[in-house]
């Protein structure tokens, strides 16, 4: 009995350490692809595309650096350019400040039109505004 018991802690706890990814689904409900905790981005074949790290450093799957989240929401693609910002509220503006759409906060994504595009549940907001709006993946 303490061996299944041991068993089960040590399942519990790599289970625990273990990245879980968040699932990015269409404006048809189709899965198109993943974004764990890690900010690993994965295609709807389940290849690895790119990843987002912590720093907000957007790389492709041949690790060339796409661009930046800044810590205030500002996005910048490779050469710095400004591309756009998002919100604390999830609202995604384009580098002339239109509105383009939001992230909601249960991870529903909207168009400049209120039209629902996608989701992504448990998904940080700036990198699902990355995936969906800024076309890094």
């Amino acid at each position: 009995m303490k061996r299944i018991v041991l068993l089960f802690a040590l399942m519990s706890a790599l289970l625990s350490v273990t990245a879980t990814a968040q699932t990015l689904r269409s404006s048809s409900n189709s899965y198109i692809g993943s974004i764990d905790s890690n900010g690993t981005v994965r295609s709807s074949s389940n290849s690895y595309v790119g990843r987002i790290e912590s720093n907000g450093t957007i790389r492709n799957a041949s690790n060339s650096y796409m661009g930046k989240i800044e810590s205030d929401g500002t996005i910048r693609n490779a050469s710095n350019s400004y591309m756009g910002r998002i919100e604390s509220d999830g609202t995604v503006r384009s580098a002339s400040n239109s509105y383009i759409g939001k992230v909601e906060s249960d991870g529903t994504v909207r168009n400049a039109s209120n039209a629902y595009i996608g989701s992504a549940r448990g998904v940080k907001k700036a990198w699902a505004a990355v995936f969906f709006f800024f076309d890094f993946f």
